[in-house]
């Protein structure tokens, strides 16, 4: 009898796991809310918040976050990127906290969780980073 493993990767791209804040709202121009970053790819990214602030599945967003960017010497800079997303997933952590999965409208210019294996993306233009 052959078992399969139900849990098995189906990414396909390595994400890349760190904390740090992430502001997202629907109207950027309204009140932010915050979260924190728990991993990310070129395409989508998770992020945990309180559930009195938290998206919904379907809702479009903005999303204000930074990536490290490695160097070649394993130094690196934090890239800061504004971008929109979609909510795909909303899961509950516990009582008072959410994860969120978002997929982005246009994807970044690298990919976080594959620095290093040769692996960036075609496009180093498609979202510029917000200098501020």
């Amino acid at each position: 009898m052959i078992e399969m493993d139900t849990n098995a990767e189906r990414r396909k791209e390595k994400r890349l796991h760190y904390y740090w804040p992430v502001w997202f709202a629907e109207d950027f121009n309204e009140a932010l809310s915050q979260g924190q970053m728990a991993d990310i790819s070129s395409k989508s990214a998770a992020f945990t918040c309180y559930s009195d602030c938290c998206p919904y599945p379907g809702q479009q967003i903005t999303a204000r976050f930074s990536v490290p960017r490695y160097g070649p010497d394993d130094s690196f800079d934090m890239a800061s990127f504004t971008t929109q997303a979609y909510v795909a997933r909303v899961d509950d952590v516990n009582d008072f906290v959410r994860r969120v999965a978002i997929q982005f409208a246009r994807p970044l210019p690298f990919r976080p969780g594959e620095q290093g294996d040769d692996a960036d993306s075609e496009s180093e233009k498609e979202l510029d980073p917000v200098t501020a």
